[in-house]
């Protein structure tokens, strides 16, 4: 999203609020610039005013009224009028019909007349500009995406009939017929419009099973006639330049998929099963930006421990979790924070998923011999100041990372454990010294994902009893002190809306735990007698919190509910 006013103007408001000194606004035009990244977005990942405050002054300054569609009800037949792909291709999105005709519209930039004069024309009406959110046009969006669903039926059920009519063809000429072509389009651009993260087709004994996650949870969309199966894979095979006549090893690539303005890269994994080839595809938005620590759901005190720790020149940054956690984000938004132009990052990623500019990224590739040990040791004659390895998963690089973070870089990496703690036996286990242990660690991050309340719909209750029951005593059993003052005094969840697809939850949100490595957690590292319990209960003596604590403060913030924690810190 462009800033739809000139810096200067956005600098003079500041200034003069005293919000922020003309040298600092100097500095963060020109890390925008450098980094190709929107100045807004660089304003409101440094904290510098809430996003509130400065879309309140860039619609003060154009002279229009925000469009605030978390507050504001959607008109869906209004929405409707103007095409999605006109909608994300003109950035706009109409919300509102006035007693008097005119259409309220929410853009990006109100201020572009070529726009506003575009869609008079195309809407054949007067319309009322809005300074739109890049949050406001996703609620849009989101409607588009949800209401797709009888329209996906119908053109796939269309298209299988028609495949089923021409089965005498090969399995390579039916991958490229125009009804297996248009499948493997509307599957992917149904997954796009709902935010699919994965996409699953399954073939079972009677039939071929399509299902997306959505929000971290997998759910079935779709279920067609297992004879159009093998077409179908042979043409995912196609895009992605893996070998059609190899059916009894798994393999793996990718693509590039364009829909509606957005461009999406897509990961594939087939992998052979009892009935037959199994396809599992991760989609990844090629354009998406690196997150803020606040976006991705650090709260300001515990961003306080971050940042601080990442000014240190040298030792240890590891991110923890189990796979789908987030932990690649956490890491890209990590870097993001150190991308300055006085310092050379590098990284060893297993696959790059976002590309960062004036970050040297390296992808791994066995078959070249770049693995992460042996692209770690090449990373270490590129002079580098930052190193980020995507994930530390044997001896070997174990030992390289270590050896890095002791010699004068700054390393970051992500462990399979399920909480801070466990990282230091977990290092222990791939044969890293205690002593070495304790001297490179700086901080570690455990993480979790839940999913988001719905703003569009959301509404407080009083959660039952029972309930708090459970989190009283869940609390008790981590040795928690006045366990009753942390069980939240307000819960929220969604009644389920157009924008969430009736299902109260919008995007996904981590919720974490801080482990900063101090003097005395150091000293327990190396004891002879290290104790697991007792670190975990010395990191809390100073100050240190649980995920759970940190789910519960955003169930009552409203961000997530309580079900969601629940279920992922029992998982």
């Amino acid at each position: 999203m462009a800033l739809p006013i000139s810096a200067e103007q956005l600098k003079s408001r500041l200034v003069a609020d005293g919000i922020i000194s003309p040298e600092k606004f100097d500095a963060y035009a020109e890390e925008s610039s450098r980094k190709n990244q929107n100045l807004l977005e660089i304003l409101l990942s440094e904290n510098i005013a809430n996003a509130q405050y400065l879309y309140g002054i860039i619609a003060e300054l154009l002279g229009v009224e925000m469009a605030n569609l978390g507050l504001r009800h959607i008109d869906e037949a209004a929405l409707r009028l103007l095409p999605e792909e006109v909608a994300r291709q003109r950035e706009s999105i109409i919300f509102g019909v006035e007693p008097d005709g005119i259409l309220d519209v929410a853009m990006v930039d109100p201020n572009d007349l070529q726009t506003v004069e575009f869609l008079t024309q195309y809407l054949k009406t007067r319309i009322r500009p809005f300074l739109a959110t890049n949050e406001d046009l996703n609620r849009g969006y989101a409607i588009y995406g949800y209401k797709t669903t009888n329209d996906f039926q119908k053109i796939i059920e269309d298209n299988v009939q028609e495949s089923l009519r021409n089965q005498s063809r090969s399995t390579e000429e039916a991958a490229a017929d125009l009804p297996i072509v248009a499948i493997v389009e509307n599957i992917l651009s149904f997954a796009v419009s709902l935010r699919a993260s994965d996409i699953h087709i399954e073939i079972l004994e009677d039939s071929t099973l399509i299902r997306y996650r959505v929000d971290g949870i997998l759910r079935e969309v779709i279920r067609i006639p297992k004879s159009v199966h093998s077409a179908l894979v042979a043409r995912f095979k196609i895009l992605s330049g893996l070998k059609i006549d190899e059916h009894y090893k798994p393999q793996d690539g990718r693509f590039r998929h364009n829909v509606v303005n957005q461009t999406v890269d897509v990961r594939v994994s087939i992998m052979p099963t009892f009935y037959g080839e199994k396809v599992e595809m991760r989609l990844l938005e090629s354009a998406q930006k690196p997150l803020s620590l606040e976006e991705i759901g650090i709260l300001p005190r515990i961003a306080r421990v971050v940042e601080d720790n990442m000014k240190k020149t040298y030792g240890m940054f590891i991110v923890c979790g189990p796979t789908g956690s987030g932990k690649s984000t956490t890491l890209y938004a990590l870097m993001n924070l150190l991308n300055k132009p006085n310092v050379n990052i590098c990284t060893i990623e297993d696959p790059i998923e976002y590309n960062m500019r004036y970050i040297n990224q390296s992808q791994i590739n066995v078959q070249a011999g770049i693995t992460f040990a042996s692209g770690l040791r090449a990373l270490l004659r590129q002079d580098p100041n930052i190193i980020m390895v995507g994930e530390i998963r044997d001896k070997e690089t174990a030992a390289i990372a270590v050896q890095s973070a002791l010699t004068g870089h700054l390393l970051l990496s992500s462990l399979h454990t399920n909480d801070a703690p466990t990282a230091v036996p977990r290092l222990f286990d791939l044969d890293v010294p205690p002593f070495l242990v304790g001297s490179v660690l700086n901080l570690i991050v455990a993480q979790r994902l839940v999913r988001r309340t719905c703003s569009s719909c959301m509404y407080s209750y009083e959660e039952s009893a029972e309930n708090k029951e459970i989190v009283l005593r869940q609390l008790k059993e981590m040795n928690m002190s006045e366990p009753e003052k942390l069980v939240p005094k307000m819960f929220f969840r969604g009644k389920g809306c157009a924008v969430c697809g009736q299902s109260g939850y919008r995007g996904r949100i981590g919720i974490f735990e801080i482990l900063a490595v101090s003097d005395t957690i150091k000293k327990l590292i190396v004891s002879p007698g290290f104790d697991l319990d007792k670190m975990r209960a010395l990191a809390r003596e100073e100050g240190g919190r649980t995920m759970f604590e940190d789910g519960l403060e955003k169930v009552q913030l409203g961000v997530t509910t309580l079900e969601e924690v629940l279920r992922v810190i029992r998982e």
